[in-house]
């Protein structure tokens, strides 16, 4: 099969003929219809976290299951599924406390649960996994616990970014911050998870939804996805703009990862207002609050993986976008070849996309 290789911090993918084990026990093998380009793998391969090489990264696909491993049986051949990178084992401390998201069979995901890999190259050189799901690949092996079934006549192209941006963005809003109706929102990064953030904000009622970023084109695609308020961050100042629309927000999401963004955010809080962080900061990087807010009853939250229950919330996501009460079709901006996957990312390091999706 084909495949896209990373070799190290800096270097383009190398797309190669990968050899693929089948499923051992407890897993599944899944021919991969579309995979999403999350900021999160450009983070692997620009350095921002460390990941072993050579590796196939990608976590954020649907596809058709191909064969299952023995002892599986919450799926079977030709299900169409959506692949999720924070399974959920439903017996760790975490799980039973409703907080599947936090679910340590999550971790150690370099390799499958066994300790070794699926994947080599023609050569024999073993690759690493990448959260257990691989998805710049036409097949992938990943656990039971990473595959949850969808209807079969949602498109799969469309909801392979329910996988990561949608739960991401929109569970940031329902499940990590509990937004309610009339509440406002400020959101910091209009991007694929952004835009999420902004159509939750909108299905929850939420009022009035400000939208920040320093592109236009962003800003349009955000009145698209629900934004009440557009605020261009190299024209006007976010944190004085979004008081002045509020006189302080109820809710501020970061949706880049920039701790700089983040700071913004907290400062066009109202009193009693809390800022949540859903994009991915450089590995180590700080942020320092005057504590002096925190007596305003102000919050700092962090978000994983938008609070979701992946078994609960995935299969909704894809029934509401059915029901054309979610925007999917919309977020992709542009569709690649696996050949590509190298122009797709600097497609998207040049900000001018929202989603890019690598369709098989």
């Amino acid at each position: 099969m084909k495949a896209a290789v990373f070799d190290g911090i800096g270097r383009p993918l190398s797309v190669e003929d990968v050899d693929i084990e089948g499923p051992k026990r407890g897993e599944v093998l899944v021919k991969v219809a579309a995979t999403g380009l999350c900021h999160t793998d450009l983070h692997m391969m620009e350095g921002y976290f460390p990941w072993p090489a050579p590796a196939v990264l990608g976590h954020e696909a649907a596809g058709v299951v191909e064969q299952v491993g023995e002892g599986v049986d919450a799926v079977k051949p030709g299900d169409h599924v959506v692949l999720a990178s924070t399974p959920a084992c439903g017996v760790c401390r975490y799980c039973v406390a409703g907080k599947p998201y936090l679910c340590t069979a999550a971790s150690g995901s370099q390799v499958m649960r066994d300790g070794t890999s699926r994947l080599r190259r023609s050569d024999g050189t073993s690759l690493f996994h990448f959260m257990r799901v691989s998805t710049f690949a036409e097949y992938t092996v990943v656990p039971e616990l990473a595959v949850v079934k969808v209807r079969d006549d949602a498109p799969l192209k469309s909801v392979a970014t329910v996988g990561c941006a949608v739960v991401t963005g929109v569970g940031a809003v329902l499940n990590t911050a509990r937004v309610k109706t009339g509440e406002s929102v400020a959101v910091f990064g209009c991007g694929g998870v952004g835009l999420n953030i902004i159509q939750g904000a909108g299905l929850v009622g939420a009022c009035p939804i400000i939208a920040v970023d320093t592109l236009d084109e962003k800003l349009a695609l955000a009145k698209q996805f629900g934004a009440t308020h557009v605020v261009n961050a190299t024209r006007e100042h976010p944190v004085l703009k979004v008081h002045e629309i509020t006189g302080g927000a109820d809710y501020a999401f970061e949706a880049v990862g920039d701790v700089s963004l983040l700071g913004q955010a907290f400062d066009s809080l109202d009193r009693g207002g809390t800022a949540v962080m859903v994009g991915l900061p450089r590995l180590g990087e700080e942020y320092h609050v005057n504590t002096t807010n925190l007596f305003n009853d102000k919050a700092l939250h962090g978000c994983a993986y938008g609070s979701v229950d992946i078994r609960r919330d995935i299969p909704m996501f894809v029934d509401l976008y059915m029901a054309k009460k979610l925007k999917l079709d919309e977020l992709v901006t542009r569709t690649y070849r696996l050949d590509d996957i190298n122009e797709a990312f600097e497609q998207m390091k040049s900000g001018g996309a929202a989603r890019v999706v690598i369709a098989f």
